[in-house]
């Protein structure tokens, strides 16, 4: 049997205001029966769902529970209307005065004496009977959970869970003239239970929003009791004070919506209250804990929201904004910095239309996925443009997705050299939260964006169309902004470009590790290899970022040409000749060891996995051939060695004088760990100044003309060098890397200065040690970056051989170098992995495959 309640509940008051008078209790089927004093009796909490337990009572939302009878308890609302609550009851026949309840039987009165919640019970009386009393979430679990539910559009919305059919029962009017003290859970005891049917638990808060927005109609909120701020409307029925009954809510007898929760969606429940459908609800809504006296901090922006409602509006939009702007930059970036021009901002990124479709056809899970996996590969392209430009900047090339993750502790110790340790720990740090950041935050800008298509679906749908059609159309027709195609597909040809570099990288391993096995002197017997320099002593140097731009360059050539001029008149005073050209290097701004491993092997060594393939096989380096022969002592002088370094033995040196072994007392220049004239001096001092049974080849690295440029050496008298104490004071009165490293011009200024000192002590060391037997080769491994060198600069870098000897110039004489330490402009121009078999050839070694 169905019978039909009040949907409102009242607040424990001693007033009554003149709007709260009886109304009467209708059903769908049933007339409306006016109702009168006479058949009005005094209000008595009851309902399982919507009573107030006394305190400590446990009573369970879906237990079986005594019920009075249906007329009873909406006449006993209506009592409670008139006698307690300040607020009006909503009108007789309308929405909110029924709920259609699903009852076997319907139940007897019984007057219960000596309750706890009866009389004047800490909570507002509450109709029983329907199943939406045994349902609705921990409405019976506080002493203060009794709430006036919200007016419903119809019977069958009333309840949370809904009952089974409407209401019609003809013993409606005569419930309303039951006895007025209803039982209440707490003190009951009535043997019939209200419900013999399973009641459906409520929903949460996104299903109930969904099932409101998709099934029925949104709910008529009743009217609003002020004095409880922060407490806002919720989708799903909540018990605790404070829960909210937003759209979709249950109105129904047992749909409890604390005592000031809003019930309207653009009312405000109190002061500063939010409205929204997944606004938070008050304490006890979510059954979690909530700190007395501390709103929650969703609770706080909803608030400041409701409240400043024009600054909320101009917020969310300016963060729209924001994230498209953070989009379309990531979709349009350029990876290098040569690219950022103000057209290349302007374009129509293909890959935003077609993203926007995906996310406007998808449902909501999917897309919420795919939006912030979009976000993070944009974020990741993102890193690796920037990659890019930094690689490009130093070394001429973009970031090898492949090869290139062993450069970083490189680079992380070249900056421990150049600033600290502190310093380079907190750029490191700081980098790590950069990207970590940038990942974060292009995920939740796609997101955003995939929101705001999906609220407004049409729009986006026909914007994406029209900008679709627009990108065909410019794509086809080549339309142009200031030189640069309007229709854009960077980003895709990124991830293609990407992609075939790594393949290509793959491929090239294999590839190379077959060719490294091929030698053309690997099997010269050791009395046919370079028997044209018996008897030599043999110097190989490498000026560290020595490049053609130090000599051809407007800023740097004027001093540095100076310093070539000037030291090839000390060379010809003391006897000597030198014979110049130029050399295309393997590498660019950095990576020094693949320019020597290059010129030494004759093998093309551009990175570093092909360093690696052929530091580990044994390929007849131009060092080794020298000890392969049998007439020279090996040595080598690496002043920028500062750890165990195994490639010795593929170089073939019988022993390496490292930082360490250099006994070197003085201060550092940045990251060069002593200046060149002290490593040469010890050079003299250790080595070549003792007396051997043979002569020497020696592989000597000078490291002074390493960036960052500063501070700077200077020359001392040669015999005041020492252990090196004496540079203590030149290097504190020296520039410092940050006064010059972020100024291009000033940096090409002290590069130069660094190429003149280099050049300076090397010549100055072979004048005075220098004799007729010395023959010196030297030249730079690679070109200084491209802040110095230039975006365009070529891979050239300057090589000399000076001997005193004529013989062993006249043997290079068909080469076409230039007489003298400074190449010409037009002088050949080889690769650099071709001088190995060049000058093996040339100084009487026999190829032998």
């Amino acid at each position: 049997m169905s019978f039909n309640t009040s949907s409102r509940q009242l607040p424990d008051t001693d007033e009554t205001p003149d709007e709260a008078r009886p109304r009467e209790t209708r059903t769908p089927d049933a007339p409306a029966e006016p109702t009168s004093p006479e058949t009005t009796a005094p209000a008595t909490p009851a309902g399982p769902a919507g009573a107030a337990a006394p305190a400590g009572a446990d009573v369970p939302a879906d237990s079986p529970t005594p019920t009075g009878s249906a007329g009873h308890a909406g006449a006993t609302e209506q009592t409670a209307a008139a006698a307690d609550s300040p607020e009006p009851v909503a009108p007789a026949g309308s929405p909110a005065a029924a709920a259609p309840t699903d009852s076997p039987e319907p139940a007897k009165p019984v007057t219960v004496t000596g309750s706890p919640a009866s009389g004047s019970a800490a909570g507002p009386t509450q109709p029983t009977g329907s199943p939406a009393d045994a349902t609705t979430a921990g409405a019976s679990d506080s002493p203060a959970s009794a709430a006036r539910p919200a007016p419903t559009d119809s019977p069958e919305s009333a309840t949370v869970t809904g009952a089974s059919e409407p209401a019609s029962s003809p013993e409606a009017p005569e419930a309303t003239r039951a006895p007025a003290d209803a039982e209440s859970p707490a003190s009951a005891g009535s043997s019939e239970p209200a419900d013999s049917s399973e009641p459906a638990e409520a929903a949460g808060p996104a299903e109930a929003a969904e099932a409101a927005e998709a099934d029925r109609p949104a709910e008529a909120a009743g009217p609003v009791e002020p004095g409880v701020p922060g407490v806002s409307a919720e989708p799903a029925v909540s018990a605790g004070p404070g829960a909210s009954a937003g759209p979709g809510a249950s109105a129904g007898p047992g749909a409890s919506a604390g005592p000031g929760a809003s019930a309207e969606p653009d009312a405000s429940a109190g002061p500063g209250a939010s409205t929204e459908p997944d606004a938070s609800a008050g304490p006890g809504a979510s059954g979690g804990d909530v700190v007395p006296g501390v709103a929650p901090v969703k609770g706080r922006w909803r608030r400041w929201r409701a409240k400043y409602p024009v600054a909320a509006r101009v917020l969310a939009w300016t963060t729209t904004g924001l994230a498209a702007v953070l989009v379309l930059f990531a979709l349009l970036m350029p990876n290098s910095s040569a690219g950022f021009r103000p057209g290349e901002f302007v374009r129509i990124p293909v890959e935003a239309i077609f993203g926007a479709a995906v996310l406007i056809v998808l449902p909501r899970r999917p897309r919420l996925v795919v939006a912030a996996v979009a976000g993070l590969i944009l974020g990741v392209l993102t890193v690796l443009n920037l990659l890019d430009i930094g690689f490009t900047e130093y070394l001429g090339r973009g970031f090898n997705l492949v090869l290139d993750w062993s450069l970083f502790s490189d680079a992380y110790s070249y900056l421990q050299d150049t600033m600290g340790k502190q310093a380079t720990l907190g750029i490191a740090v700081a980098l790590v939260l950069l990207v970590i950041v940038l990942l974060a935050v292009m995920s939740l800008a796609v997101v955003r964006l995939a929101g705001l298509l999906s609220r407004h679906t049409a729009t986006a749908t026909r914007s994406t169309l029209v900008l679709g059609t627009v990108w065909i159309a410019c794509a086809a027709l080549g339309v142009q902004f200031t030189g640069v195609p309007v229709a854009s597909d960077r980003t895709a040809k990124s991830v293609e470009d990407r992609t075939k570099r790594v393949q290509a990288t793959l491929r090239d391993e294999a590839a190379f590790a077959k060719f490294a096995k091929k030698d053309a002197f690997a099997n010269t017997p050791p009395d046919q290899l370079l028997t044209d320099l018996r008897g030599k002593d043999m110097m190989i140097t490498f000026i560290e970022s020595y490049g053609r731009s130090a000599i051809e360059d407007p800023v740097m050539a004027p001093g540095v040409d100076a310093t070539l001029t000037a030291e090839n008149q000390k060379l010809v005073k003391a006897g000597f000749a030198a014979k110049s050209g130029w050399l295309t290097s393997a590498t660019y701004g950095g990576s020094s060891w693949l320019g020597h491993s290059t010129f030494l092997s004759g093998l093309w060594i551009s990175n570093q996995q092909r360093y690696r393939t052929v530091t580990a096989g044994d390929h007849l380096t131009l060092t080794k051939a020298f000890k392969k022969s049998g007439g020279w002592d090996t040595v080598g002088v690496m002043p920028g060695v500062q750890k165990a370094w195994p490639e010795s033995k593929f170089y073939g040196l019988d022993k390496v004088y490292d930082s360490h072994k250099l006994q070197y007392k003085g201060p550092k220049f940045s990251w060069s760990t002593m200046p060149d004239q002290y490593a040469l001096t010890a050079f003299e001092r250790l080595v070549h100044g003792k007396k051997h049974d043979k002569p020497l080849m020696s592989e000597i690295i000078l490291t002074s003309s390493h960036q960052p440029w500063a501070p700077i050496p200077e020359l001392v008298p040669q015999d005041q060098v020492g252990d090196g104490s004496i540079y203590d004071s030149i290097e504190k009165a020296g520039k410092k890397p940050a006064d010059i490293i972020t100024d291009s011009t000033k940096s090409k200024q002290e590069y130069g200065k660094s190429i003149q000192y280099s050049v300076s002590s090397l010549i100055n060391y072979l004048v005075k040690y220098g004799n007729k037997n010395t023959v010196l080769i030297f030249l730079g491994d690679h070109q200084p970056i491209a802040r110095v060198s230039g975006n365009h600069a070529s891979r050239d870098v300057p090589v000399s051989i000076v001997a005193k000897d004529p013989k062993v110039l006249d043997k290079i004489a068909d080469w076409g170098w230039t007489d003298g330490l400074q190449p010409e402009h037009n002088a050949p121009v080889w690769k650099m992995s071709s001088f190995r078999d060049r000058f093996m050839t040339a100084y009487g070694s026999t190829p032998a495959p």
